[in-house]
């Protein structure tokens, strides 16, 4: 398989290209740069073609029909020119809809298109897309996503002109993932297609989710990234990031005993933390009634102890931290974190709330008479 690939220097070939040498399919790119004498060429040896390539943002108003239907139209005719079958992925765009010159030159493209086919047999994929978001797009041009993305990331202004404006958007990987599936399949497929899912948000709910994962290296909470659009959206965030902030530093809460820092808090899952402790400091000695944690020792030897506050029972764990093993806290068991190796110990820690300052539900308790609790 060789595909011919327009525009694939822009934002949707770029993270097409990638795709494509990931699969193991063979590209020849066609970009600005490219002359159109080298079309002929690309078109005869290639067995499939995406086209990309079109003018978004021209100066003059004429090179959207220059670009965006002369090109498409060139193409046509060349592949007629050719005599074989060469299945074509056209983007369009849900712009078609409205009465302005950059709708009607992809409406124009998309009947050329559809007049191929109809002439020739020669299959045509025609996707109407609504605004793409992801890595790689350019800000500041015609993607409000990039554009919040790169801005929020740098501490920059944004503009939100219009709040309740409502944006359809489709995510890049899902458009790229949907090409790839046309490209493999033999059978008969759905010639108009659009990308699933589709989103809609409004400009302020946009603008606010993305100040939200930039504001979550202060405030350590994380936005529920795990599923649909804000999964997408934060990847695409993170992507805009510049390498000179790559990294963020964390508070330290220093003592006697060592050091203790909360790396990352959910909104609903409780929080990440870890604390160190010298050789034979004992950290703990109390009792939640709610609360619940979860320790992992990553560097050192621990003593774990347990006493129930009711009955009296106590239970003791030796860990090291070559055995990777969690050890849980229970509610209405104190306990405590001993050090008794002779290096500086690091130990992992997950808790199922956010801590509260003003309802810790931490109350002391010396699980051993004898203990000296730092």
């Amino acid at each position: 398989m060789h595909v011919l690939v327009t525009g694939s220097d822009g934002f949707i070939g770029k993270n097409l290209i990638i795709r494509l040498n990931e699969i193991g399919i063979s590209i020849s790119h066609f970009t600005r740069d490219s002359a159109i004498d080298e079309l002929p060429y690309l078109i005869e040896k290639s067995n499939f073609i995406i086209h990309l390539a079109g003018e978004n943002r021209p100066i003059d108003e004429k090179k959207f029909d220059i670009v965006n239907f002369g090109l498409t139209d060139t193409i046509c005719k060349l592949i007629r020119s050719v005599g074989k079958t060469t299945p074509i992925i056209f983007t369009s765009s849900s712009q078609i809809k409205f009465d302005n010159a950059y709708g009607r030159s992809k409406l124009k493209a998309e009947t050329s298109l559809k007049n191929l086919e109809i002439d020739t047999g020669n299959p045509v994929f025609i996707y109407r897309l609504p605004g793409v978001f992801g890595k790689f797009c350019k800000p500041n041009y015609n993607s409000v996503v990039a554009t919040f993305c790169h801005n929020i990331s740098r501490n920059l202004p944004i503009a939100v002109n219009n709040p309740s404006s409502i944006i359809n958007l489709v995510y890049v990987d899902d458009v790229v993932n949907d090409f790839v599936s046309v490209i493999k399949y033999n059978g008969n497929l759905k010639k108009n297609r659009s990308i699933q899912p589709e989103y809609e948000i409004t400009l302020d709910e946009l603008a606010n989710q993305l100040r939200c994962f930039w504001n979550s290296r202060d405030t350590l909470i994380s936005e529920r990234v795990g599923n649909g659009l804000i999964r997408k959206l934060y990847s695409t965030f993170v992507s805009y990031i510049p390498p000179e902030k790559f990294s963020y530093p964390l508070a330290a809460h220093c003592d006697d005993r060592g050091m203790f820092a909360e790396m990352l808090k959910t909104q609903d899952s409780g929080q990440f933390s870890f604390f160190t402790a010298k050789p034979g400091v004992l950290r703990g000695g109390h009792y939640h009634h709610t609360k619940t944690e979860k320790f992992l020792v990553v560097s050192g030897n621990a003593k774990f102890q347990f006493r129930n506050i009711i009955s009296n029972e106590s239970y003791e764990i030796f860990i090291s931290s070559k055995e990777l093993k969690v050890v849980e806290t229970v509610p209405g068991w104190a306990h405590s974190i001993t050090n008794i190796g002779k290096d500086e110990m690091v130990v992992m820690l997950w808790a199922n709330e956010i801590f509260d300052t003003d309802n810790p539900d931490t109350f002391s308790y010396e699980i051993e008479a004898k203990a000296n609790i730092v």
